[in-house]
């Protein structure tokens, strides 16, 4: 999939707010008779050339979108009866607040279970190929399937999709859009549908790039010179802000028995302690930062940064050097940062 380049000053599209809006977890009581609310997909970026600096987002031929099946996918989401204690949604650990993310330092599971990393953020997660922070899964339907079944969810998917064959409201979609009742394939794959619309659109540095002097401060505005003086764009690259790649930064490698991260999934050492680029849409909202939740604010992790990393034999010195900068540099910084804050929201659907 090819990614717009560090130097694009594209206008990012205002695609996807009509799917996203005010944040709950409980669902408003739907009407006798369910209809879900079904809500236009977001725009191609194809339709748009070339003022699009998003590419055209890869779509697995065996889950195509439809506006029908990103509907039901978003009641899924959203819904607490797919977790194994029937007190959390795929919502709860991705919440509009905390950037798509759930402001603890790492996960708090089904049966309240704490996890060992953090939660990413799902801003673009449809433009991905890899899942969690050590990409060991692919593609995106089969990550929402193990989160569901695994630590995140806690769920028997057999016994839940039981269930939802049960409500004549999510019987008569699945049938509409699979032609089948609820299988925990299909139940994945619109959930997958779903993720693809959420879309990062409308930051106020989206909107300078599309023209917009007044959207930043000036401060910003520098901010964007000092991020890409200091090579930040290395990993966090174009406006993904994300390379896909994997860096040992350090972080919780002085443990004694340290999460070794990509190199499970490769047994290559130069993946030893490496963890997937997050993208920065949304950062000043979603720490704590890093694969552990170890560093709690966003000043912490730019410092931690800037001194080029916490040193260790698998350490990027390619691209972590220590970046010597003033300190109005460092708040410019850190100005151009927030500018990347989303204002879209997730907006929790009816429920049959």
């Amino acid at each position: 999939m090819k990614i717009s380049s560090n130097n694009s000053r594209l206008f990012v599209l205002l695609c996807s707010a009509v799917f996203l809006a005010a944040a709950c977890t409980t669902a408003p009581e739907p009407s006798a008779g369910f209809q879900p609310e079904v809500l236009p997909l977001p725009a191609d970026p194809s339709d748009y050339a070339p003022i699009s600096s998003y590419a055209a987002m890869d779509i697995p031929a065996d889950n195509p979108m439809t506006a029908e099946k990103a509907a039901l996918g978003r009641q899924l989401f959203f819904d607490q009866r797919l977790s194994g204690d029937g007190e959390r949604s795929c919502y709860g650990c991705h919440v509009n607040e905390k950037g798509l993310s759930d402001g603890r330092p790492t996960a708090l599971g089904a049966f309240d279970k704490v996890l060992t990393r953090n939660s990413p953020t799902l801003w673009n997660i449809g433009y991905h190929a890899e899942y969690y922070w050590d990409g060991r899964s692919k593609p995106l339907a089969s990550q929402a399937l193990a989160a569901w079944r695994g630590g995140n969810m806690g769920a028997d998917p057999d016994e839940v999709v039981t269930e939802l064959n049960g409500i004549e409201g999510y019987q008569d979609q699945f049938q509409a859009i699979f032609n089948e009742d609820a299988t925990p394939e299909n139940v994945s794959k619109a959930l997958a549908a779903y993720m693809r619309t959420i879309i990062s659109s409308n930051t106020p540095w989206d909107r300078w790039q599309a023209g917009d002097e007044s959207a930043v401060s000036d401060a910003a505005k520098r901010g964007y010179e000092v991020f890409q003086n200091a090579e930040c764009n290395n990993c966090h690259d174009g406006v993904l802000f994300t390379d896909f790649q994997y860096h040992n930064t350090g972080i919780g490698m002085e443990a004694e028995e340290p999460d070794v991260g990509r190199y499970r999934v490769t047994e290559e050492d130069r993946d030893r302690g490496a963890f997937k680029t997050p993208t920065l849409r949304d950062v000043s909202q979603s720490g704590p930062y890093f694969h552990n939740g170890s560093v709690a604010t966003l000043e912490e992790a730019v410092d931690f940064m800037l001194d080029g990393g916490q040193d260790n034999p698998s350490l990027d010195r390619e691209n972590l050097k220590k970046v010597d900068l003033s300190d109005a540099e460092r708040e410019d910084l850190l100005e151009f940062l927030s500018s990347l804050d989303e204002s879209v929201e997730l907006k929790a659907p009816p429920l049959p």
